[in-house]
């Protein structure tokens, strides 16, 4: 085989992989098969009741990075660090400095030995538009959610960048 033919498969290889998923981000998506919707919904009860950690009064949001059938972070909405647990003024209105539940999480996962490459984020809302751009940049490649946020944008851009959406409701 010549050098230049040798370039060519490289070449040809990497735009394959380039432009279509590997076999093994496929088992990442599924890990548990047939019973991943029974799992989605275990987590997201999980989610749910991690949120109740929350002080916020308007709404409670948790959020759990599952990778590898393992829990590697949490995150609920919520004041930063060294912040009083006061996330709405007296109008009702949330802070902007008050954090997501899934930038928590993402954060979280930053700090540790961890990472969130290939991983599925369980959210009791869909994310916002920030919050998506975290998690694209996270390498995160599945979002499952319970509620709607009151603005889709951020679930378009996942969509646009690929990422899994399952969207399961409650009763």
């Amino acid at each position: 085989m010549s050098f230049a033919h040798f370039l060519f498969l490289i070449k040809a290889l990497h735009l394959h992989y380039k432009y279509s998923k590997p076999h093994f981000v496929e088992n990442r998506l599924m890990p548990y098969k047939e019973k991943q919707e029974q799992f989605d919904r275990r987590y997201l009860e999980m989610a749910r009741i991690w949120a109740k950690n929350s002080y916020c009064k308007r709404r409670q949001v948790g959020a759990l990075i599952v990778k590898d059938k393992m829990i590697i972070s949490d995150g609920y909405n919520g004041t930063p660090s060294g912040f009083e647990n006061n996330c709405e003024d007296e109008s009702g209105r949330t802070y902007p400095y008050v954090l997501h539940a899934e930038a928590n999480a993402i954060t979280k996962v930053a700090k540790s030995n961890n990472s969130s490459e290939n991983a599925t984020l369980y959210i009791t809302t869909s994310p916002c538009l920030e919050c998506a751009k975290l998690i694209i940049q996270s390498g995160i490649i599945r979002v499952v959610f319970a509620d709607k946020y009151h603005q889709e944008d951020g679930i378009n851009l996942l969509k646009k960048a690929g990422i899994e959406i399952v969207h399961i409701k409650f009763e």
